[in-house]
């Protein structure tokens, strides 16, 4: 029986080795040019993140005594950790400050940018300035603040604060009842330009037909926004507002230079517990178990958080 010759057009495959040199061929011509490109910035990132954070997991199942690590103790750290009132009431103190700042903070983002939006007279001249608070570095926006509100004689202090009977002779971040709402407003002050500048540039990049066929159809500004900017920049909106809250949550720059955390422990974060435990009182297994319980509660929250934007809000 005579042998079936081959389909015209067709090849005979390849032996192992010549495909293996062919992969390595495409590789070399292009394929490794994106991993070149991103290898630096993982690399960085490694070794600035990922290799703290394993050590800090490794000092979390340890006893540290003065910054000698000693014998594995299992979860010894996090139980004295949650049984610690000062760790309960950081988080308390960050949960007050996020529900403060952050809300204020998107609000005011979105109506600038809104209102930026329309056109209005000198915006070549108000966009660069807006980004002055938010390029200012934490330790001026600090003095800046602490100059401002400071006792008697601060701008602020007296010209307003004084006037109004609100406080006499000190400082609002001396008090235990204004301290944490004067440090949230700060951070409004700092942090609400860079979202109007954000929501400002994802209203840009909006398409204008929709926008058209509403005025067409006869759609209000109330039912553009709610019917066409919203949903249209729901995913900017998630990914912005999920940034800030972290941010919120980790702050120390601001807290540390104008109150430390006082007074008492009115205003201390988590961050700011975890230097005092740290570099005041030696306790740096306790500090290393808070930041493996902070990274590991924002893992759970920012998954969940995930989720929902992306089967709900179909922000993703």
């Amino acid at each position: 029986m005579s042998a079936i010759p081959p389909a015209v057009g067709t090849l005979p495959a390849a032996p192992p080795a010549a495909a293996g040199r062919s992969y390595r061929r495409r590789f070399s011509d292009g394929a490794a040019y994106p991993y070149a490109l991103v290898a630096p910035a993982l690399l960085v990132l490694v070794i600035v993140s990922l290799v703290p954070f394993c050590y800090a997991v490794y000092l979390s199942l340890h006893a540290v005594e003065y910054g000698q690590v000693g014998d594995w103790n299992g979860f010894d750290n996090f139980t004295r950790l949650l049984g610690n009132d000062r760790f309960w009431n950081s988080l308390k103190v960050a949960a007050i400050f996020m529900a403060i700042a952050v809300p204020l903070e998107f609000v005011l983002g979105l109506g600038g940018a809104l209102v930026l939006n329309q056109k209005i007279w000198g915006r070549s001249v108000w966009l660069p300035l807006l980004f002055i608070p938010s390029m200012m570095a934490p330790i001026v926006v600090g003095l800046l603040w602490k100059i401002m509100l400071a006792g008697s004689w601060g701008l602020l202090s007296y010209n307003v604060i004084e006037r109004f009977g609100w406080l006499q002779g000190a400082s609002v971040f001396s008090s235990v009842d204004h301290a944490l709402i004067a440090l949230a407003l700060v951070d409004v002050w700092q942090w609400t330009p860079f979202m109007m500048l954000a929501f400002f540039a994802g209203r840009q990049a909006l398409p204008e037909s929709p926008y058209r066929a509403a005025a067409v159809d006869g759609a209000n500004a109330f039912q553009t926004f709610f019917h066409l900017t919203l949903p249209l920049m729901t995913p900017l909106l998630v990914v912005i507002g999920m940034l800030r809250f972290i941010d919120a949550f980790k702050i120390f720059d601001s807290i540390f230079i104008l109150t430390s955390g006082g007074p008492g422990v009115s205003t201390e974060s988590p961050s700011v517990l975890a230097y005092k435990m740290t570099f005041e009182q030696w306790r740096i297994g306790e500090s290393a178990a808070l930041a493996v319980l902070v990274w590991l509660s924002f893992f759970v929250v920012c998954n969940i958080f995930y989720q929902v934007a992306k089967k709900k809000l179909k922000a993703f």
